[in-house]
């Protein structure tokens, strides 16, 4: 298995990146700020006005290491990437079984039974430990909802059955999410879900920490070998990561929703560290930027017991689990895809 390795975030405006020896230093106004051997870093994410030198860009193509760019908001840009690896074997499968719609729904299906999963987890925890800070019997409803969900998924039906089942669902979800904020709830109001731009502080969070994920879950699927443009959920469209949006929707309830709630009920964000521009988008400044950015590393380095797997791993490696599993299956190893579902 691959041992856990770290994401270099760079935040600092006017920061630069340069290789030195076999390690990646980073200068703020020619002043070396931090050196990092390269053997720990599985990433490099980069936010706004920070450069690279093209000599570094070449290091970590050689070793692996994905270096990606984003808007100073968290708007992807570009990355950088090495050759694709991997057996060609497994991407022409890969693509075969995309071309299937029964195929296609069976790996949807998977995905889609651990995201709604997943989500009600998150509403059944919040109901162990808070209970009487929130409407119990709204959140018990949409819990027993997400359950019948679950079983609707189970039928054999049509991606765009899927599709509706999971839409239905997330509009439950999403529609008692602002009753698990138990703390600061009148500085964070969550009223529904918007993306593009975000219009409150929660959805802010959420959008930034999706895109942490995505990042990473790239990030897998090219390491594995797969190609994260072709998916099975999410069809081909150009610019758009099909099969990284598919794996994702398994870790958005586990990793950003949860982690979102957390930041704010445990008072770690402050309302003071957003501000809504002319549109009406909602952005953070830097300080919270590096808040959530630390958060979302420290959980990477939490241990879980894997449910398919067996074996006690690090929360950062499951991206890389379970683009091995996608793997195993499209090989035929597996008679299906073992889906990510927290327990």
């Amino acid at each position: 298995m691959k041992r856990h390795v770290n994401t270099l975030f760079v935040t600092t405006q006017g920061a630069y990146l340069a290789k030195e020896g076999e390690s990646v230093v980073v200068k703020v106004e020619k002043e070396k700020r931090l050196r990092v051997p390269i053997h720990t870093l599985g990433g490099i994410v980069c936010f706004g006005n920070v450069g690279c030198s093209p000599f570094l860009m070449g290091f970590c193509a050689e070793r692996d290491v994905t270096i990606s760019f984003l808007s100073e908001q968290g708007r992807f840009l570009a990355r950088v990437t090495g050759p694709v690896s991997g057996n060609v074997l497994l991407r022409r499968e890969q693509y075969r079984r995309a071309d299937d719609m029964n195929a296609s729904a069976q790996v949807a299906r998977a995905v889609l039974t651990a995201k709604i999963s997943n989500c009600r987890t998150v509403l059944q925890r919040a109901l162990r430990d808070h209970a009487e800070k929130l409407n119990a019997a709204m959140v018990r409803s949409v819990s027993r909802q997400l359950s019948g969900s679950i079983q609707s998924l189970q039928e054999d039906v049509s991606l765009d059955v899927l599709r509706g089942i999971e839409g239905d669902a997330a509009h439950a979800y999403f529609g008692v999410f602002n009753q698990l904020i138990t703390s600061q709830g009148d500085d964070f109001v969550f009223n529904e879900r918007s993306r593009r731009p975000p219009m409150d502080r929660v959805n802010c969070l959420l959008s930034f920490l999706y895109t942490l994920v995505m990042h990473d879950v790239r990030s897998a699927l090219e390491s594995t070998g797969l190609d994260p443009a072709v998916g099975f959920l999410h069809r081909d469209r150009p610019g758009r990561p099909g099969l990284a949006l598919d794996m994702m929707e398994e870790f958005r309830p586990f990793m950003a929703d949860r982690l979102t709630l957390s930041l704010i009920n445990l008072c770690q964000v402050q309302k003071d560290g957003f501000r809504a521009t002319e549109s009406g988008a909602v952005l953070m400044d830097d300080e919270t930027r590096k808040t959530v950015l630390i958060a979302y590393q420290k959980r990477k380095q939490d241990e879980l017991m894997h449910p398919f797997v067996g074996e006690k791993v690090t929360v950062g490696l499951l991206y890389h689990i379970q683009a091995l599993l996608m793997a195993r299956y499209l090989r035929g190893d597996l008679d299906g895809y073992p889906p990510f579902i927290w327990k």
